[in-house]
């Protein structure tokens, strides 16, 4: 337990540590603007809004009132552009960074209480599930959406799965379709996001806090956990895209943007590296789907970025395998294979991929068109790997042999 703890430090700082190098790389993202009598600040180019404007077209006399303004301001701070100039404003990247930084807390906070209201209510349904509904490739799928869905977390849903193969009450072939079941299952947290229900936020914190501190069962105390979780989701997510909102005109963001959607590997390797680091791929998929809402990310960069997090969601799997044996191992190698296999086919058709999303959902935002792909992306991978279990489940055998011979058991699926 200790070393895979340690391991879990160790994907952190590495995740964490890649991050900053790909930010530092990218060129012109954060060109910040730092004097010495003044905060960190951003210097953000706008373009030419007022130009059109009755104001920008008064003579010029109104010039000198203008300037005057702008002195009376500060010194040195910048002059009112006039004529053909572009205008520029000052965003403090210090208020900005704490206020993403709040934000993430609070959302990465709302997932945990959700997820332990949700597991404390659940109690062992979730694992009776899997042990009486997996007879068949076919019904291991959807147990395992079902158990994903219940449990708000595909990484929850498959670290089970990994501990009951270990344990032995679960065959490994049994595994590999409640493995393809939890991504589909994963889906369904992006949906309830693009909903865009924000506003909702504080009433479901008041009422989770009231039943939560007031509560007279444990049900009723955990009902207000998951609602307290809930609301802390939404008002973090609110938080997040408050805090960026000065990104929606910034250049080098946009341009950024382009980038990582013109060239799907980068915005992958991005997404799967935040993956790693927050540990959860329901949480960076609702983080790309409430900025794309909000028209900070675009379609092809979204998608890009929620490819990415399919194969960043695999570090914690691979990690609950240490020390659990070699058909748990056998799982978890089989959700990285997976995931990897998929989303590198996905990478090589996100153009594809985001155009048969707009043709299927023309009339919706962005951030719903991000969470229909995700839905598309992982059904479409389901339906790729579902027929080829049995195959795959022998090849695994091979390729990671029981340590004795004779405890092998044959695949029936």
């Amino acid at each position: 337990m200790a070393s895979s703890n340690n391991l879990r430090k160790v994907f952190r700082l590495l995740s964490l540590g890649f991050l900053v190098l790909a930010l530092t790389f990218t060129p012109t993202l954060l060109s910040l603007h730092s004097p010495a009598s003044e905060s960190v600040s951003l210097e953000i180019s706008l373009a030419k809004a007022n130009a059109q404007t009755p104001e920008a077209q008064a003579p010029n006399a109104q010039a000198p009132e203008a300037e005057a303004e702008a002195e009376a301001e500060g010194g040195d701070s910048a002059q009112a552009p006039t004529g053909d100039e572009e205008d520029t404003e000052k965003i403090d990247a210090t208020k900005m960074v704490m206020g993403v930084l709040a934000g993430l807390v609070l959302f990465l906070y709302g997932v945990t209480r959700l997820a332990q209201g949700l597991k404390t209510i659940a109690g062992d349904r979730p694992k009776r599930l899997l042990d009486k509904f997996t007879t068949n490739r076919f019904a291991g799928v959807l147990t395992g959406a079902a158990a994903t869905t219940v449990l708000d977390s595909s990484s929850v849903t498959i670290i089970m799965v990994i501990a009951m193969v270990s344990a032995g009450l679960l065959g490994f072939a049994q595994s590999l379709a409640v493995v393809l079941g939890s991504n589909i299952g994963t889906t369904v947290g992006a949906q309830i996001i693009a909903f865009e229900i924000n506003q909702y936020a504080p009433i479901a914190l008041f009422i989770g806090l009231l039943l939560h501190f007031v509560g007279r069962t444990e049900r009723q105390k955990n009902i207000g956990l998951i609602l307290l979780g809930v609301g802390l989701i939404f008002f973090g997510l609110d938080t997040i895209d408050e805090a960026m909102k000065p990104f929606r005109t910034y250049q080098p963001f946009i341009d950024w943007m382009r980038t990582l959607g013109e060239h799907p590997l980068q915005g992958a390797l991005v997404g799967a590296l935040f993956t790693v680091l927050i540990q959860s791929s329901s949480a960076t998929v609702a983080i790309i789907v409430t900025l794309a809402g909000s028209g900070l990310i675009s379609l092809p960069a979204g998608i890009a970025l929620m490819l990415g997090a399919e194969i960043g969601t695999c570090a914690d799997t691979l990690v609950a395998t240490i020390g659990r044996g070699r058909p748990a191992l056998r799982t978890g190698v089989f959700h990285l294979v997976f995931n990897v296999v998929t989303a590198t086919i996905g990478i090589a058709f996100a153009a594809q991929l985001a155009q048969l999303v707009e043709s299927i959902s023309s009339g919706a935002g962005v951030g719903r068109q991000i969470a229909n792909a995700q839905i598309i992306f992982n059904v479409l991978g389901v339906l790729l790997f579902i027929g080829l279990i049995p195959l795959i489940a022998r090849s695994l055998e091979k390729l990671v042999p029981d340590a004795k011979q004779s405890e092998r058991q044959p695949v029936n699926v």
